[in-house]
């Protein structure tokens, strides 16, 4: 099976991986207050219950996304995960007691931790200029299952009839349905899901094909020694052992980079794959690098990222657990009136998620960020003006009602994938895994927003209160890091590796981009140009932003960041 099919048939499987938890989302949240209610629990119960599934999903997503960094495999992880989502509902189908269902959605939420594998692993197959329209996608597939999720509360309510011991009724009904969903996923990660090779990978072995082919027409074997040097080069220069974004190169560690490159250079060793000899500048720069990683999560632009993560979901939870005690209070809402509002509430979501699909190929993502952030400010002042003390007829009551949950689900989408997608790019490649670190942040306010929902019911105006101020203190953060919200534009990963510096460079000879626009530059890694001749104009300085071509020296996406600011 050629590469492009194995391509396709595993992101259809990633696309049903999400399509299934949003059905679960449809299926059981609707349900689940007043299945607790027939198990004689308590009202904090239910902020229980969501927040054990998002507590469980936080412990598990670091660990599944350092397994996945380690191994650069997410088959194994998504089959272990399935697992736990299989025995997870099955345990919610027989009930029993309020622990019983708890430990279910205990259980259920370890299953949730293979989406951090799974971000990591379209980070790594897909080109950066394509990343915000595939996240955009496969979030698309969650919110379709939470549009077509209550069709099929609508039939599973009618349930009522025995399985040996177990009752099957509308309460119970939607773990055995999810449970049996699960076990087809599983069938289908087997026989149609792949770890495809990175995207860089597939480009190196693209580039060893065409070499071999030009060594069998002949090439000499001068020739040969320039091909093994050219794949060795970006071996030796690599980000890891320059340090990743966040670490600082000073022009005397760009010195000892070059003399390490000169000292293992094929006419210095008998191969030239041979792996040099362990130096103490190798030591120093396994220690930037290991030290960067900490330090790549309390960069501005990272904070601000994870600060929207943690306050959007926190909100979103909080108003999605506070809704059915609500719509019961006020407008005698049952399961089937629910669903219909949920069902709804994702035909909107799936609008929005189209529109950031066609808008991200306009925009840039912080701007799509700006937008959905707008929507979250206004809905959450509706819902502190007229959520907490509602007033007029029924109808105008649930007017009030539509509108606020409305703009809610309306700007989800643009803050979801506008963060996940930058996120993806202020990081360094190499440990996109730890958008589990992204994840248990947004498992952190799943797990917080619930309890403070659930536990605030009668007190309307604190619980939205709060909401809205952490809503002003991010758009206060968004304002003053706006410029730093873009993609470094670099010699890493993302683009062309330079060219080598001749013998007779200079610690001058390497330029640290530290000022204006430039600091989005990671100083990972300094640009070596030996020809300063290049530069066309002693004016077109990093501070002007409007720095001309340097050559081929620099690659395409580091010009057109610097023509583009």
């Amino acid at each position: 099976m050629d590469y492009q099919r194995k391509k396709k048939l595993t992101f259809a499987t990633i696309g049903l991986i999400f399509l299934f938890s949003g059905v679960e989302y449809a299926v059981i949240l609707p349900t689940i207050w007043r299945y607790l209610q027939t198990l004689e629990a308590p009202t904090y119960f239910l902020g229980l219950a969501l927040s054990a599934f998002s507590l469980s999903g936080l412990l598990s997503g670091p660990l599944f996304g350092y397994w996945s960094d380690r191994t650069r495999t997410t088959k194994t992880i998504i089959l272990l995960c399935n697992i736990f989502e299989i025995i997870g509902n099955f345990m919610y189908f027989m009930g029993y007691s309020k622990w019983v269902l708890l430990s279910s959605r205990l259980l259920a939420g370890i299953g949730t931790g293979a989406g951090s594998s799974i971000f990591g692993f379209l980070t790594r197959s897909t080109a950066s200029e394509d990343r915000a329209t595939v996240f955009a996608a496969v979030m698309a597939c969650r919110q379709a299952g939470l549009l077509i999720g209550p069709a099929f509360n609508i039939f599973l309510r009618l349930c009522d009839f025995h399985i040996g011991p177990f009752i099957v009724n509308k309460y119970t009904a939607p773990g055995l349905f999810m449970g049996l969903l699960w076990i087809l996923l599983q069938l289908t990660v087997i026989f149609m899901y792949w770890d495809l090779p990175p995207t860089e990978r597939r480009q190196t072995d693209s580039s060893s094909k065409r070499h071999e082919e030009e060594n069998v027409h002949g090439l000499s074997e001068d020739n040969n020694d320039e091909v093994v040097e050219e794949e060795v080069m970006p071996l030796m220069t690599s980000q890891e052992l320059v340090g990743s974004y966040g670490s600082v190169t000073t022009s005397s560690q760009c010195k000892s980079h070059k003399s390490d490159e000169s000292s293992n250079s094929p006419s210095h060793s008998n191969s030239p794959l041979e792996s040099p000899v362990a130096t103490p500048t190798d030591d120093l720069h396994s220690s930037l690098s290991d030290s960067s990683t900490c330090k790549e999560f309390l960069r501005e632009e990272v904070v601000v990222l994870l600060a929207a993560q943690f306050i959007t979901l926190f909100n979103q939870t909080a108003l999605e657990t506070m809704v059915t005690p609500l719509t019961q209070k006020y407008f005698d809402f049952k399961e089937l009136e629910n669903s219909v509002m949920y069902c709804l509430g994702g035909v909107v979501v799936i609008a929005g998620f189209l529109l950031v699909h066609w808008l991200s190929r306009h925009v840039t993502e912080r701007v799509v960020f700006a937008i959905g952030l707008t929507f979250c400010n206004i809905s959450c002042i509706w819902c502190l003006i007229f959520f907490a003390n509602p007033f007029g007829s029924f109808a105008w009551q649930l007017t009030e009602f539509i509108i606020g949950v409305f703009l809610q689900a309306l700007g989800l989408p643009f803050v979801a994938v506008a963060q996940v997608s930058l996120f993806s790019k202020v990081t360094s490649e190499r440990t996109q895994g730890d958008q589990g670190v992204r994840r248990s942040v947004g498992g952190l306010a799943t797990i917080l927003g619930p309890l403070w929902g659930g536990g605030l019911t009668e007190n309307m105006y604190i619980m939205v209160g709060v909401m809205v101020a952490l809503l002003i203190l991010l758009t206060i953060m968004l304002a003053f890091s706006y410029n730093r919200l873009v993609e470094p534009a670099e010699g890493s990963e993302h683009a062309e590796s330079p060219a080598p510096m001749e013998d007779s460079a200079t610690a001058e000879d390497c330029w640290l981009p530290s000022q204006g626009a430039l600091n989005q530059l990671p100083r990972a890694s300094c640009i070596p140009f030996a020809p300063r001749r290049e530069i066309t104009s002693p004016s077109a300085s990093p501070e002007s932003g409007h720095a001309k071509p340097m050559g081929a020296l620099l690659s395409k996406p580091l010009l057109q960041f610097l023509e583009g600011n």
